[in-house]
């Protein structure tokens, strides 16, 4: 370190990834950060966006003709790749890796391309001989995905799959390099496990639909995955040669642009064309300007396998990440590491794919100053309880305990409590809710609420005085995965269980009428909540529709719940 900073140079710092790493690293002032790029004022403009902290230097570079005498005048402690496309770096791909072992400096980057990382280690010697750490790919593939992988395999006999997949926000902002990489292999073979044997797979034209869920949290919406060439690819298996099969995929939204480069990447691997990275800054202009959805991004990592006893698990790793913080996660391992370095833990000399240079728990700090939530799931160890429990997860475990007693059903029960009902006003709103068999507005009425399984759901039925109406409810599948799916006559409603401050908030999510699915801003909606208070489970629940108002909400308290004498018997 120099002047007791840690001195970093970021090639393509105020690009896309180099300035979100720049961001994380400008708040202290325990850096000297140089931001380099072609344009100097570029970088100097970039600075000024920075906050207060580090210091901060812009510098011209060209990477392909200035890099060593950039590094001989500037002698940063250690540099950063951040520009690419890895996969396009020429005749030279490693000319800023050897340009930094010859001055001794530490080098790394975030190459996304399974060839450029795996073939790093070609500089071991050499770097070791300096005393120097290369490591490549340091980002979210395949540092963040294999640190999963170890915690979800740690006591697995055999793996069968692995699967993965990154989901960003439709307003993330790619950059070009980006967009270049990912146009040039598109429908190109790339390295795949298949069987337990290296094979090949065409990438963007395999695709898998995922529903990214962290226990208790609101999920992403089930999204598209579609395979895209990482260093997961090749890295992954050599780490872990047990696993039978690997699978990484990325999911861009809206679904549509999604789907129109899938098809291009069709017409590629049936050799219609040649290539479609001519089309990148075409592309570029699209994903960036059709933008719509949720400002939020996640990232899962599945595996299956068995157990030492021969059962079977299927076990899964969750993470949201809301509005921009999504974007920072791919240059958070490089943050992470440098931030390592000056608590004097250094990673050893030598070149390397850095797939062991984090741990899991290296990202809790990362990701503990930003709306960014985590979970596991074990779907085959909650297979057999009941529907809340399954959907829910670990998170099962932070309900409140008159919550978990209402929910925990394993034979059929009855409650009995008071409710207020309101109604609205409007005349279809009432036409609505007695062909439901909704009720009329109280003050306080008897309520009666009989929970009977069936077919792996359950069958709810309300009485409020002698107004009856009943829904069944059952876990989704398919794009309705990880959500309560409950049915009232023609109507179908796909809810989410977010647990939050104390309350299981059920949040519509997608909707049907006569089986055909309608747009969520025309779904019937309304606050509804459960909660405790005083020992007692405690509910509000109201129905409205955009255009009809308010159709009814009603509130109350339930007593513990009375099994019948068939389920207190059961084992």
């Amino acid at each position: 370190m120099t002047e007791q900073r840690l001195k970093v140079l970021i090639i393509g710092g105020y690009g896309t990834f180099g300035g979100r790493l720049a961001r994380l690293l400008a708040p202290s002032s325990a850096f000297t950060l140089i931001i380099a790029g072609r344009s100097a004022a570029k970088a100097a403009a970039f600075i000024a966006t920075l906050p207060a902290g580090a210091e901060l230097r812009p510098l011209a570079l060209d990477r392909a003709t200035g890099i060593a005498a950039a590094l001989a005048r500037e002698r940063p402690d250690v540099i950063v790749d951040a520009t690419g496309p890895f996969q396009a770096y020429g005749a030279d791909p490693y000319a800023v890796v050897r340009a930094a072992i010859a001055h001794g400096i530490n080098y790394l980057d975030l190459a996304d391309g399974s060839d450029f990382v795996s073939g790093i280690t070609a500089f071991h010697d050499q770097a070791l001989a300096k005393g120097v750490f290369v490591l490549s790919g340091v980002s979210s593939f395949p540092v963040l995905t294999a640190a999963v992988l170890r915690v979800l395999a740690k006591d697995i006999a055999r793996i069968d799959s692995a699967v993965g997949g990154i989901a960003p926000s439709p307003y993330a902002g790619v950059g070009l390099n980006v967009i270049r990489a990912i146009m040039s292999y598109a429908g190109r073979p790339i390295p795949v496990v298949r069987d337990g044997a290296p094979a090949t797979a065409q990438a963007l034209t395999e695709t898998r639909r995922y529903t990214i869920a962290p226990p208790g949290r609101l999920p992403l919406k089930s999204t598209r995955f579609s395979l895209v060439d990482v260093p997961d690819l090749l890295l992954i298996p050599r780490a872990m040669p047990q696993i039978r099969a690997l699978w990484m995929g990325a999911g861009p939204v809206p679904e549509v642009l999604h789907r129109a480069l899938n098809a291009l990447a069709w017409l590629v691997r049936l050799r219609l064309l040649p290539s479609i990275a001519a089309l990148a800054p075409l592309a570029f202009w699209a994903i960036n300007f059709f933008r719509w959805g949720e400002h939020r991004g996640g990232m899962f990592v599945e595996l299956t396998g068995t157990m030492a006893d021969g059962a079977p698990v299927r076990r899964s790793w969750h993470m949201l990440a809301e509005g921009n913080d999504g974007p920072f996660i791919p240059s958070m391992a490089v943050a992470v590491i440098a931030r390592k370095m000056l608590a004097g833990i250094v990673p050893k000399p030598g070149a390397r794919a850095a797939t062991n240079a984090l741990d899991l728990a290296d990202y809790d700090e990362a990701f503990a100053d930003r709306t960014i939530s985590t979970g596991f799931r074990d779907d085959l160890a909650t297979a057999g309880q009941s529907l809340y429990r399954r959907i829910m997860g670990d998170a099962w475990q932070s309900l409140p305990p008159s919550l978990q007693r209402m929910h925990d059903l394993d034979g059929p029960m009855m409650v009995s409590g008071t409710a207020r009902v309101e109604t609205g006003k409007n005349v279809l709103a009432g036409l609505v809710r007695r062909l439901i068999g909704l009720p009329g507005a109280a003050d306080a009425i008897p309520l009666k609420v009989t929970f009977t399984p069936r077919d792996g759901g359950e069958v709810w039925t309300r009485q409020f005085g002698s107004a009856v109406f009943s829904s069944l409810q059952r876990a989704g599948r398919g794009r309705d995965d990880r959500l309560v799916v409950e049915q009232f006559g023609p109507i179908r409603v796909s809810l989410a269980l977010v647990l939050a401050d104390g309350r299981l908030q059920l949040i519509v999510r997608r909707w049907t009428l006569l089986g055909l699915r309608l747009p969520l801003r025309l779904a019937p909606g309304g606050e509804t909540y459960e909660f405790e208070d005083g020992g007692r489970f405690n509910f509000h629940v109201e129905i409205r529709h955009p255009w009809l108002g308010l159709i009814v909400a009603y509130r109350g308290v339930l007593a513990a719940p009375v099994r019948s004498a068939a389920s207190a018997q059961a084992p």
